[in-house]
């Protein structure tokens, strides 16, 4: 946001834009999202991310993985030949 030169609210009002449905999101959530308060979250709905993401993309031309901290591919959800409950 800082290098987009957005506050909350603004990123909230820029995020209407990327949105197909022309809603957003509101500014209550990017506050939890970027805050750091008890109602603070690190987590959010994909669509939520992406429009915040692309919103911020547009003003600084800044790639996703520099935008949000991608977790790394996790094993545990990847099919296996033998379940994990048989390794032993």
């Amino acid at each position: 946001m800082k290098r987009a030169g957005l506050t909350g609210p603004e990123l909230a009002e820029a995020t209407k834009e990327v949105d197909p449905a022309g809603k957003g999101i509101s500014p209550a959530t990017v506050g939890r999202l970027t805050g750091r308060g008890k109602t603070a979250r690190d987590r959010c709905e994909w669509d939520t991310a992406w429009f915040m993401a692309e919103a911020l993309h547009r003003r600084t031309n800044a790639p996703l993985q520099d935008l949000f901290a991608i977790p790394a591919h996790s094993t545990v959800t990847v099919e296996r030949s033998t379940p994990d409950a048989d390794q032993g």
